[in-house]
């Protein structure tokens, strides 16, 4: 006597693309041509003062393309092109302003800044509270490096000129800090204590 057979479990029907994914690279080659047909009538040497386009542009690309992608390839395309984004913004604030030493505290706002900008957008994308929350803490985190990197390098060192805390504005500028700092710490002990 045969056993009778279960049966063989359906495979689920594959997703068909929204078209969200051709609708982000249709708007990136829109604003493409756009920024070359400006530097056709403004004579701006894209070469020169653009160069870091050239980092920035496929960023917002990888950007794009994660949030519109579904499970961790998504958010993982999405954390890969924001930090290649914020890397390039870097490079262009740098590029205008020539102060290329500023590399020894500007890594914060790559590594856990960049990873809390990509969770934090492919987050509220999808709607999904907790990518949010770590997307926030990484971003504040990478925030936070920064400026105590900053004011140390800055202020105390002077890496890209006099230290700026040797100035009448330095002293007013660390008050400001302390003030800004015990008044989040007692809002946040108000709200966790009622």
């Amino acid at each position: 006597m045969t056993e009778p057979r279960s049966p063989e479990p359906r495979s689920p029907e594959p997703r068909r693309p929204d078209g969200r994914g051709g609708i982000v690279v249709g708007l990136v080659l829109i604003g493409l041509g756009g920024l070359f047909l400006a530097e056709r009538f403004t004579n701006i040497d894209l070469a020169s003062a653009g160069w870091p386009l050239f980092v920035i542009v496929p960023g917002v690309l990888l950007l794009g393309w994660g949030i519109t992608m579904t499970g961790r390839e998504g958010a993982g395309l999405a954390v890969g092109g924001a930090i290649t984004t914020v890397v390039g913004l870097i490079l262009a604030v740098q590029n205008v302003t020539g102060l290329w030493a500023t590399w020894a505290y500007a890594w914060a706002l790559v590594g856990p800044g960049g990873t809390g900008v990509g969770l934090l957008a492919y987050g509220l994308t999808h709607r999904d509270q907790g990518l949010i929350t770590n997307g926030l803490r990484s971003l504040g985190s990478g925030l936070a490096l920064f400026f105590a990197f900053g004011l140390f390098f800055e202020g105390v060192i002077g890496l890209s000129g006099a230290p700026f805390l040797s100035t009448e504005v330095g002293p007013v500028i660390l008050i400001g800090l302390g003030v800004v700092i015990v008044v989040a710490g007692l809002l946040r002990g108000r709200r966790t204590s009622g």
